[in-house]
């Protein structure tokens, strides 16, 4: 079977494909389904439950609609997820792609590199970051890019080592074909599906560490509206009305899930094995 018959055939799969389209089209059409100002409060609703007239998810600790800052917070929730894992996956791909293919030295010099970053938890280093950079949705995104470089270029180092020793990659070079060559014709079809299966899986991780940095204070700055930060923002509400205080974190609960099954139903179709 092909991919897309394998797919279409996983249900699990197509229900998290649907569910994460539904996702994106909302946040995309945030101005046009946002029945209010997402930064605009009152005092006069503060903190109102789900089904409150003219607010249907209720408001937060400032009066401000939850719906709005909803749609709009998953955004920036959205963007600093994929952003970076696209971001890492460039620059990862590419610098795994030219160690494995080179070997020898090359390999010395870009492997031990990436072995520093690795030394550092994934959140700790994207707090390090961000900490000397100071808060904010591009300091986040390079970050977290940080972040993910490393596993990115093992993987891709791993499989392009593998590859090279095929006989169709001698064949090429015994034919005088160029390593650019080499590496976009031969080698780059046979590593490229392992490397966006597992890129995949990553977002489900970035878009959890992206609003844990704006949990901390180390993210998305007020007034915009991102999930980590409304999460952190109704912390105290728990109290008073969890019900509103958990909307937050049951949207980057959903979100990260459905990006995790569907990179597993991506290595299943193609027969993947990290």
């Amino acid at each position: 079977m092909r991919v897309r018959e394998r797919l279409l055939a996983d249900p699990v799969t197509m229900a998290v494909a649907l569910l994460l389209l539904i996702i994106v089209v909302m946040v995309i059409a945030a101005p046009l389904i946002a029945t209010y100002d997402p930064t605009s409060g009152s005092a006069f609703a503060r903190l109102k439950s789900p089904g409150y007239p003219g607010h249907w998810l209720g408001t937060d600790e400032v009066g401000r609609d939850l719906w709005s800052r909803m749609v709009y917070g998953g955004r920036l929730t959205l963007l600093c997820g994929v952003a970076p894992v696209a971001f890492a996956l460039l620059v990862g791909g590419s610098l795994g792609l030219v160690a494995g293919y080179r070997g020898g030295l090359v390999n010395s010099f870009i492997m031990r590199g990436m072995d520093v970053l690795y030394a550092f938890p994934s959140i700790l280093l994207a707090i390090a970051i961000c900490g000397m950079l100071g808060s904010g949705v591009g300091n986040t995104i390079l970050a977290l890019t940080v972040t993910f470089i490393p596993p990115i270029v093992r993987i891709s180092e791993t499989i392009t080592t593998q590859v090279r020793s095929f006989e169709f990659v001698e064949a090429a070079r015994a034919s005088g074909a160029t390593s650019a060559s080499i590496i976009r014709f031969h080698i780059l079809n046979n590593v490229l599906g392992p490397i966006l299966v597992y890129a995949t899986s990553l977002i489900s991780i970035s878009i959890i560490l992206a609003a844990g940095l704006s949990f901390l204070g180390l993210g998305v700055t007020p007034p915009d509206a991102e999930w980590g930060l409304m999460l952190n923002n109704l912390r105290q509400a728990i109290w008073v009305n969890p019900l509103v205080a958990a909307l937050p974190g049951v949207m980057i609960f959903m979100t990260s899930m459905c990006f995790n099954l569907m990179s597993d139903g991506l290595r299943t179709a193609m027969d993947v094995r990290l």
